[in-house]
């Protein structure tokens, strides 16, 4: 039976990564240094004097793309407790499995459809 007073740990723990957070970036604005000046405030890249203005508009297709494998990346990490479990969920977990798939496959038929995945375009 849940109650709760068996949410506390969790909670302790919350609020103790919080309070960790939180105290960490108010000393290190306290403690830090506060001296500025040009120099210091130029952009600075690898010693490699800075040309042009860093605000140059990349192609969407870049973002598409970064998303996209970020996306069906994601997707790919639900595999693994069915792998672990997959003697336990049975028929059942493979249907669902099956339908996840067909889902993930939808959804990149849908993407390849749209050209997203084409850079020549």
């Amino acid at each position: 039976m849940q109650t709760p007073s068996n949410y506390f740990p969790l909670i302790l723990q919350m609020a103790v990564a919080l309070g960790f957070i939180l105290t960490t970036i108010i000393l290190t604005h306290i403690l830090g240094p506060k001296r500025k000046s040009k120099i210091k405030d130029e952009t600075f890249e690898c010693g490699i004097e800075v040309q042009g203005n860093a605000r140059v508009p990349f192609s969407v297709k870049y973002f598409m793309t970064a998303i996209l494998f970020v996306l069906f990346d994601v997707e790919v990490i639900f595999f693994y407790p069915y792998a672990v479990n997959f003697k336990h969920f049975g028929l059942h977990g493979f249907l669902a499995v099956v339908m996840f798939v067909a889902f993930f496959l939808i959804g990149f038929a849908y993407v390849y459809k749209k050209g997203a995945l084409e850079w020549d375009k």
